[in-house]
């Protein structure tokens, strides 16, 4: 019988599989399909390049006309005669443009630059994609956190009921307090269903994410930016890495090539032609012909304008620019404010967990001996409860607003620099640290960046 329960089971186990965060950022690299069609815009962009290149060899190409004609031929005795005939012109032409103004040249440096701006916004895309991947990893994390939790509180309002039964059975308190930790006990469970229902929807947005439906679990909050960190060598590092600054700084050359590549007009066209052709298919009737054109417009309105137009367009382009460089500075600031505040948060709701679950032990002591009611010991227990989640929700809220921080200074997520890895606090609390080294969960976590290193 065991067998046979080992073989039902085995599937299962083998497509379960608990995921660290490189690893599912990988898998979401690799995977994820939003991604390698924003890849394909790079593809797409080198069209055009190959599009503008291919003026430089001009065009060659067939024609064949055919026509019929009715020519009345006169005899000698004065009599017309009318022909049905077929002409057929068959003819090769090759047409290149010889001088443009430079509109040629500017075009394919157009494209070229275009090339290299779509792969700095992939990069950038894909570095957004990390990021969500990152807080993905994190909601699950806090998710389950929150269910362990409620599994620790679950097995403290336990004991209340088993408690007020034995007291209740000793004559000691009235029946109404054992209604009451029953009542507790319940809401703990609902709880428990809302807690758990939310592991899963965290869970499935990051299969989502990676592809990859095996995940069942994950390990540790992932917090990638050090609190400790330089603001000033933040905003400079944002300055050098951020895609879309470097995007917009491509942009700003790419206008200026379309004003020079729309000062065409203040230069002749040049164009060549040459075609050979045969007439009703008779090597004696055919022609060939070598031409050159030029064309200088004199008044241009309609084209002046549209030089005008992108003088106009390059500097707003320009402006922007400077409006980002400024933004970003900002940005960085903001988000490291944002980073120092949910950090120091972290340590009061330590202190605040660990002093509720003390004042809790000792109220289940005075509840026993008669000293407080069960409204107060019940108080207490939510307290305990609250405690406990909002210490979680610390610990997400500061590894979210190191995502947040990480996408504003523009380093790649999964570059090799060193990380924070908050300490891990659940070593003050022996109960949970020998949970941890039972289900395996403890992780070996990186050296702090201090603000020299960073």
């Amino acid at each position: 019988m065991k067998k046979k329960i080992l073989l039902g089971i085995s599937p299962i186990l083998m497509m379960a599989s608990t995921i660290s965060f490189e690893q599912a950022l990988k898998e979401a690299y690799e995977n994820n399909n939003e991604l390698k069609a924003k890849k394909l815009t790079i593809e797409m962009a080198k069209t055009n390049v190959e599009k503008a290149k291919s003026y430089d060899w001009g065009r060659l190409y067939f024609e064949e006309k055919a026509s019929k004609s009715n020519d009345v031929s006169v005899s000698a005795f004065g009599h017309g005669k009318s022909d049905n005939k077929f002409h057929y012109d068959s003819r090769i032409n090759y047409e290149i443009y010889g001088f443009t103004g430079f509109k040629i040249s500017e075009a394919k440096a157009m494209a070229n630059l275009q090339v290299k701006a779509k792969k700095y916004k992939f990069q950038r895309d894909k570095n957004k994609l990390g990021v969500e991947v990152l807080k993905a990893y994190n909601g699950v994390v806090a998710a389950k956190q929150f269910v362990e939790a409620l599994e620790s509180a679950k097995q403290t309002t336990s004991y209340f009921v088993h408690m007020t039964h034995d007291l209740y059975n000793q004559g000691m308190i009235v029946y109404s307090d054992v209604l009451s930790a029953e009542k507790r006990d319940r809401d703990v469970d609902a709880k428990m269903i809302e807690a758990r229902n939310k592991y899963k929807l965290a869970l499935a947005y990051l299969r989502f994410l990676t592809g990859d439906n095996t995940i069942t679990d994950v390990l540790d909050f992932k917090v990638v930016v050090s609190p400790n960190s330089n603001l000033v060598k933040l905003q400079e590092m944002a300055l050098k890495n951020r895609n879309d600054l470097k995007e917009m700084h491509i942009n700003v050359i790419t206008m200026k090539h379309n004003v020079k590549m729309n000062e065409h007009i203040k230069y002749p066209t040049i164009g060549l032609h040459a075609d050979y052709g045969i007439a009703d298919h008779n090597r004696k009737n055919d022609t060939h012909t070598y031409g050159a054109g030029l064309r200088y417009y004199f008044m241009n309105m309609e084209d002046t304008q549209v030089l005008q137009y992108s003088k106009i367009q390059a500097h707003q382009v320009a402006l922007y620019e400077k409006y980002m460089t400024d933004g970003i500075k900002l940005d960085v600031q903001k988000k490291y404010l944002t980073l120092k505040e949910k950090t120091a948060l972290i340590d009061a709701k330590l202190k605040n967990k660990e002093a509720s679950r003390d004042i809790l032990d000792k109220y289940k002591d005075m509840y026993r001996n008669g000293l407080v009611n069960i409204a107060i010991l019940l108080m207490k227990q939510t307290e305990s409860q609250v405690a406990d989640a909002e210490l979680i929700k610390a610990k997400y809220d500061q590894a979210i607003a190191a995502a947040e921080l990480k996408l504003a200074i523009g380093s790649p997520v999964e570059s090799h620099e060193k990380v924070y890895r908050e300490p891990d606090l659940t070593k003050r609390d022996d109960k949970t640290l020998n949970k941890y080294i039972e289900k395996k969960r403890m992780r070996v976590t990186d050296d702090t960046v201090d603000e020299d290193e960073e």
